[in-house]
């Protein structure tokens, strides 16, 4: 008796239940949203970037922030990966994720968390993805910031949406109080907001340009070892280049 053949029912039924579906999984040779409007949905962009990092993570520990169904956390095991742990807000999303880790027989951990609360971890990964996740954010940089001091052990795989110039210009270090015309150049690094919606999604908060992107993650503490994507980096944690100071007095109208 063909014992998979007879299963394709039930699974079938519990893809439906559980839909919509944003990741498009493979289970049991059904797949979980087929008819994605960006196609195979993320396997075809994993595929240009998934050479970055090694095809054996021997055991190494991988958190998954903002994990949706999971696929890039099952990946990471795929690849012979430790402990992985996959976290996000998105109750529906992790009832995904633990159907497909109990359907494929990935030991794969999911938990509700944002990634504000990851301090409570009280642990350094060795690897972090944070894939498509930032512009979702009311306090980007504030999310990068606890990442660096609290999570990330080595490297952290990143991706954002980005719009705009895609550039990455030659700047001064400083500049006088009396440039304007800096702002208007279409390269300067900037943070588009979004008030309503895009895409119809009412949680595109903060979409930077290349510039921009790539300013924040320094700032934040990580130096860009890899760019094989226009919006994907792979990322090392080093010593932050930039330290925090107390404005002059006088300075900013508290004269």
């Amino acid at each position: 008796m063909d014992q998979g053949h007879n299963e394709t029912p039930r699974v079938k039924r519990r893809i439906e239940e559980l839909g919509p579906w944003f990741q498009n999984l493979k289970i049991g040779g059904l797949q979980t949203a087929p008819d994605h409007f960006l196609g195979d949905y993320p396997t075809f962009k994993w595929k240009g970037f998934a050479h970055v990092l090694p095809e054996d993570l021997e055991g190494r520990s991988v958190l998954d922030v903002g994990c949706n169904a999971g696929f890039y956390a099952f990946e990471m095991k795929k690849r012979n990966a430790g402990h992985v742990l996959g976290i996000d807000t998105d109750e529906r999303y992790l009832a995904q994720a633990r159907f497909v880790a109990e359907e494929s027989g990935l030991d794969v951990e999911f938990r509700r968390m944002s990634v504000y609360e990851t301090p409570a971890l009280r642990e350094r990964f060795d690897l972090v993805l944070f894939m498509g996740v930032l512009y979702h954010l009311r306090h980007p940089l504030l999310a990068l910031d606890l990442l660096w001091e609290h999570v990330v052990g080595d490297r952290m795989l990143f991706q954002c949406l980005q719009r705009g110039d895609e550039r990455t210009p030659a700047l001064e270090e400083n500049y006088d109080f009396s440039e304007w015309s800096l702002f208007d150049r279409p390269d300067y690094p900037k943070l588009f907001f979004v008030e309503e919606r895009y895409a119809s999604d009412p949680t595109n908060w903060f979409i930077p340009n290349t510039a921009a992107m790539e300013a924040m993650l320094r700032t934040s503490g990580f130096r860009i070892v890899d760019h094989p994507e226009r919006e994907v980096y792979l990322l090392e944690r080093c010593d932050r280049h930039y330290a925090v100071e107390p404005a002059p007095v006088g300075r900013h109208g508290q004269d």
